[in-house]
């Protein structure tokens, strides 16, 4: 009896609904439709604070435009104010892959395994400098003429805008805190490079290679800053990813930078950057840094 009033209410559904219902043959298949480009899974990548979030967007995203298109998938930008924190969307696999400072690089491959992907060449060298910066005006020559002076710093994890400028002043046997009058963070390069060109700092210490490229796009920074004092070489900055990254896309990654060199639109991507190619690396380049992180390392 049960099983006949279903049958009964079911005829009558399917009567009431005849018009509006579309009738499915089950073997007549046909090919699912594309899913939406939303649901495509992007590409995370994160670029460390070395230039502000503006100067991050500006110089990253014809970079990431050309992955997107090579990669027919949608490419994410994730920014983080510190290093600190793109290191932890790194270890977490938040992100695919990411855009490192040295010293970042070096805490991340001791404390998670960080894996370098490639980095970029660029003068046909993959190095950078520590450039010591005043204002134009300073009758500053070095170090020693900073004593009891406002500094900028950029980030706590940076090796050329913290490890260095310390370093030099542990060799003239003091501390930051004893040497100079004031000390802040900018949290990026440009940053801090502005606040010397404006007056707001003494001094400041950054990466040459972001100097260079901000005094090209902006000229009165030059006339406004100089350079005093030039470290020795330190391994540049590299393109890293994280233990729970996928090999798949890492190798496809990797893969993609280091072809952009003989490809017309990476040229002209890459050109833009003032970079001549990415190239793989070996961890060695980045020794000199981890010597210098071990004579500012406090005495335990």
């Amino acid at each position: 009896m049960r099983r006949f009033l279903l049958l009964v209410i079911l005829t009558g559904l399917l009567t009431g609904c005849a018009s509006s219902v579309s009738v499915i043959h089950l073997n007549d298949l046909q090919p699912l439709p594309d899913r939406p480009a939303t649901d495509v899974v992007p590409l995370r990548v994160a670029v460390g604070a070395v230039t502000s979030p503006q100067g991050t967007v500006d110089s990253y995203a014809p970079l990431l435009d050309y992955l997107e298109r090579k990669l027919n998938r949608p490419v994410e930008l994730v920014q983080r104010r510190t290093y600190a924190e793109v290191n932890d969307l790194v270890e977490t696999g938040f992100v695919d892959v990411a855009f490192v400072c040295t010293s970042a690089y070096l805490i991340g491959q001791r404390d998670f395994n960080m894996q370098l992907l490639a980095a970029p060449e660029v003068d046909g060298e993959t190095v950078y400098y520590s450039v010591l910066i005043v204002p134009a005006t300073s009758e500053a020559r070095s170090m020693v003429d900073l004593r009891g002076k406002a500094f900028a710093f950029t980030d706590p994890m940076s090796n050329t805008g913290h490890n260095f400028p310390r370093y030099l002043v542990k060799q003239l046997g003091e501390t930051a805190e004893s040497f100079f009058s004031r000390t802040f963070f900018t949290y990026s390069h440009d940053d801090a490079i502005r606040a010397v060109a404006s007056g707001l700092a003494d001094g400041a210490a950054v990466d040459s290679l972001v100097y260079d490229y901000a005094i090209e796009r902006e000229p009165e920074l030059a006339q406004r800053t100089r350079i005093i004092f030039r470290s020795e070489p330190f391994g540049i900055p590299p393109v890293v990813s994280g233990p729970q990254a996928r090999p798949q896309i890492v190798a496809e990654v990797r893969d993609l930078l280091i072809g952009m060199a003989v490809d017309a639109d990476g040229q002209r991507v890459l050109s833009g950057l003032n970079i001549d190619r990415f190239v793989t690396v070996e961890d060695r380049i980045y020794d000199s840094a981890r010597e210098l992180e071990a004579q500012i390392a406090p005495v335990q």
